[in-house]
């Protein structure tokens, strides 16, 4: 069994993952690798990522990276469950540069988006506190969810009218 992943596994994962090649790409963490290195988690299960772009010398370096630090990859992000939102990357916080590869903190708006549209309580008390540091504003949430809400027939999981009732309950608690 892989132990919890704290700030300490994830810099070391920096590090390693930095010192795999040549190759220049960008990392963008999500979840708890987020919540972890902003200080309101000690640690998370997994690190849940995106790479872009998909460079395949990263990509083979991941599982020799896992077995070697003992923690568990995902290769996850908001994109995966909800439309992605435009201008995600731009406002998608640096974190540092290890070899080739910028990290990036994934959009907060995206990944508070996703963990609502999830539900689960660590989601949400992740959301307030993506709201409570200032990473969300709440008005700007329901913005960026009808800017996707067309989209959402691409996820068939997805109950558009749930989502919504949910982000704007999110909102109005929060303000």
């Amino acid at each position: 069994m892989r132990e919890k992943v704290s700030a300490e596994a994830i810099e070391r994962f920096m590090k390693a993952l930095g010192r795999t090649g040549r190759t220049n790409a960008r990392i963008y963490f999500v979840g708890g690798v987020s919540a972890v290195l902003l200080g309101w988690r000690e640690s998370t299960i997994d690190i849940d990522l995106k790479l872009v772009p998909e460079a395949n010398e990263i990509l083979k370096a991941l599982p020799d990276l896992k077995e070697r630090l003992q923690i568990n990859v995902e290769l996850a992000s908001p994109d995966n469950f909800i439309p992605p939102l435009p201008g995600w990357e731009e406002r998608s916080g640096f974190i540092a540069r290890e070899g080739g590869i910028d990290f990036f903190h994934y959009d907060f708006y995206a990944q508070a988006l996703a963990k609502i549209e999830r539900g689960h309580n660590t989601d949400l008390l992740d959301v307030r506190q993506m709201i409570d540091r200032g990473l969300v504003e709440p008005s700007r949430l329901l913005e960026y969810f009808s800017r996707i809400e067309d989209q959402l027939y691409k996820f068939p999981a997805i109950d558009p009218k749930s989502f919504r009732s949910a982000v704007i309950e999110l909102v109005r608690k929060a303000e």
